[in-house]
């Protein structure tokens, strides 16, 4: 893929990617994953690995704008917080663990399960 093709679909991916964080506040790395993999040709585990570095930056900058507009609870943000520092240190050590074909299943499962929630 020449340099300008990739740097064409790198911006599309990044697009969608912060639009759907900015727009529901996450959620943006269910959108990245596939993207990266389907868009961009990376494997497995280093497409989950890649969309934690384009998230943490789109979510940074969605919770200024959060933030800024009043929709910010302390008593449950730093908690919660704190629940998702001790969970990403844990899921990424999982990752490099798993099989691939692993952690392709529980993504796909997580999605499903957010995406029958969500309807039910």
């Amino acid at each position: 893929m020449n340099a300008n093709k990739k740097n064409f679909k790198g911006i599309l991916c990044g697009l969608m990617t912060g639009s759907v964080n900015g727009l529901f506040g996450a959620g943006g790395g269910m959108v990245v994953v596939p993207l990266l993999k389907n868009l961009l040709g990376y494997e497995e585990k280093r497409a989950h690995a890649t969309a934690i570095l384009i998230i943490a930056p789109v979510c940074a900058a969605s919770a200024i704008i959060y933030l800024i507009n009043g929709y910010f609870d302390a008593a449950v943000t730093i908690p919660a917080a704190v629940g998702s520092v001790a969970g990403g240190l844990l899921g990424a050590s999982l990752l490099n663990k798993l099989p691939e074909f692993v952690v392709n299943i529980v993504f796909v499962a997580v999605m499903l399960a957010a995406g029958l929630r969500m309807l039910f």
